[in-house]
């Protein structure tokens, strides 16, 4: 490096962010994060004592201190520590990495550390190509991702590394960062008169919503943009803070854990009756920027798996909700999403409309079979093959009904929906308690069977096959 290249980075350095400028270089320096690197942890033994032997996966939201903890192992450590972007680098920079950690290591015995930042953004290919490697030894990875490692990294990574996942800071921990900022005469504004008010860092550690980044530029935004008084003290005000940093930043993301987790959220308050933590969720949702058309999609799912015949009307609200969004959109299409989520939570819940995975799996594992012949279309094959021969029409029965065969013969008896007493269903169950009594008379039925309620698992795994 010449004297030009020294001072380019040198002032670089200097006009760097607060936050960059600020980030932690030990442990000691370190916020937040206790149940990882705080005092006798494992990660912190590990880090202190240079004994890093397997690869390392940090999992969570932004501005938790992922990358900084890499940067205080690359500070810490006597192996070779390098880096990679995996939204920049590709497998070309992959392999420029691998060949000089093995050259590295044949000739002097130095392990190479290997962090990437946002490793989730390799895709399979680029992620199996440092599988062997780290398999091997030659690299140690410490990999940074804000999604869940399970779903976007690799099993055979996954399996090879320890994942230590990171929780938004605390209140208390925000507030201890952007006070170290205020004090740090090095890095921070501690040669600066700075008058911050309790309600402007109050107002800063809430919005920032546990993250240290946004925290440290709201503050930094703050004082840079404030003009000393005469005295020539900066007074960041409360009104300064909020122009700083005016709506909490949520974890969002639409195609990863947040997004599903918080739909997941929704729908089990919704199923749980909670009206009030329902329409926390919602929005939420709709304040994160969530389509308003997924939402209601979710909602029609809901009402008939989860409401079902307890209320009929669900499904017609819930389908009433999504058609009055499409007239009238946003802002006031709100209400109707609204009105929806509320009707909802509040009526009567069944989910035997289920009753169709038993049905199905029936059908698949019992194949082909034949049709009773007065069940069969009469308006083709009547006379030459007798198709309908013997059926009774219930309507001209006392009742509307008969207690007459519907099941193919095999399967006489089975009973696959089981009416739940709540609601409009009560009187169902009733009902179909009469039919079904006047049916195995008829029939001469003795032993009757009522297939039992699926697992959550088996459901879902009859759901998938369906969607094939």
């Amino acid at each position: 490096m010449d004297l030009f290249e020294y001072g380019v980075q040198q002032r670089m350095g200097r006009e760097a962010p607060l936050a960059a400028r600020l980030r932690p270089r030990t442990l000691d320096e370190f916020v937040g994060q206790d149940e990882i690197v705080g005092p006798g942890r494992l990660l912190r033994r590990a880090i202190a004592a240079d004994r890093l032997f397997s690869s390392i996966l940090f999992w969570g939201p932004p501005g938790t201190g992922k990358t900084t903890l890499a940067q205080i192992i690359a500070n810490t450590t006597k192996s070779h520590f390098t880096s990679l972007n995996a939204v920049l680098a590709g497998i070309a920079d992959l392999r420029k990495v691998i060949a000089e950690a093995k050259e590295r290591r044949k000739l002097h015995q130095i392990r190479t550390i290997l962090f990437v930042d946002e490793v989730h953004r390799w895709n399979k290919a680029q992620q199996d190509a440092l599988l062997p490697h780290v398999e091997d030894g030659t690299i140690i990875l410490i990999g940074a991702t804000t999604e869940n490692p399970y779903f976007e990294v690799i099993g055979a990574l996954v399996s090879r590394s320890r994942i230590f996942q990171l929780k938004a800071l605390t209140a208390a921990d925000t507030r201890r960062i952007l006070l170290n900022a205020l004090g740090d005469t090095e890095r921070g504004y501690g040669g600066v008169e700075v008058q911050l008010d309790e309600a402007a860092l109050t107002h800063l550690v809430d919005i920032a919503g546990g993250d240290a980044r946004n925290a440290l530029n709201a503050l930094e935004l703050a004082i840079e943009t404030t003009a000393p008084d005469a005295a020539g003290a900066i007074h960041v005000t409360l009104e300064v803070a909020q122009e700083s940093i005016q709506r909490r930043a949520v974890l969002y993301d639409k195609d990863g854990d947040a997004h599903y987790d918080t739909i997941s959220a929704f729908i089990k308050s919704l199923r749980g009756s909670d009206p009030d933590a329902a329409l926390y969720w919602l929005a939420k949702m709709l304040y994160a920027g969530e389509s308003p058309r997924f939402i209601l999609r979710r909602l029609l799912i809901l009402a008939g798996e989860d409401i079902g015949l307890a209320d009929p009307l669900g499904l017609v609200v819930a389908n009433a909700a999504a058609q009055a969004f499409e007239y009238v959109g946003l802002p006031e299409g709100i209400y109707s999403l609204v009105e929806a989520t509320l009707y909802l939570a509040t009526a009567a819940k069944s989910n035997s409309a289920g009753a169709y995975f038993k049905a199905f799996q029936t059908v698949e594992a019992e194949g082909r079979v034949d049709i009773p012949q007065h069940l069969q279309d009469a308006n083709r094959d009547a006379k030459g093959l007798g198709h309908g021969q013997g059926y009774v029409y219930p309507h001209e029965q006392a009742g509307h009904h008969v207690g007459q065969q519907y099941l193919p013969t095999a399967l006489l008896g089975t009973y696959f929906y089981a009416p739940s007493a709540e609601g409009h269903e009560a009187a169902v169950q009733e009902r179909l308690a009469r039919w079904r009594a006047a049916q195995e008379k008829a029939l001469g039925l003795t032993e009757t069977t009522t297939l039992p309620e699926m697992s959550e698992a088996e459901l879902q795994a009859a759901k998938r096959r369906l969607s094939r």
